[in-house]
């Protein structure tokens, strides 16, 4: 029988000057993880190109997403957007005054799904 067991995405965060990623839970499909950010940012001229669609939710703090090409797009808590595969983005700034919490979901499509994933079967 499987376990059921309760957790809260703003318990047991760690003190750290890093940027923290957690894995929450995750299959051969999707990835949930839980990030929290302090003030954090992505390089100037770097930029993620995901093959998958990521869908991010901002819990607190508040954070900026820019995108190649594109308006920056400002965070507030219970903002969400999903970045499209293949959408060039960075995290432009977070909140350097407290901590941004954000929960991802990180959806592997036809064109990045892993081999022992049926969602396109």
């Amino acid at each position: 029988m499987s376990t059921i067991q309760k957790t809260n995405l703003f318990e047991q965060i760690a003190e750290a000057s890093q940027e923290s990623f957690h894995t929450l839970w995750e299959n051969a499909c999707v990835k949930i993880e839980r990030i929290v950010s302090r003030g954090h940012s992505s390089p100037e001229e770097f930029w993620y190109d995901q093959a998958w669609d990521e869908w991010v939710l901002l819990l607190k703090g508040s954070a900026g997403l820019a995108f190649e090409g594109r308006q920056e797009v400002f965070l507030a808590p219970g903002d969400c957007l999903l970045i499209p595969a293949g959408v060039k983005h960075r995290v432009a700034w977070t909140d350097a005054g407290a901590e941004t919490i954000w929960l991802a979901v990180h959806v592997y499509g036809d064109k990045a799904a892993p081999p022992n994933c049926n969602h396109h079967k």
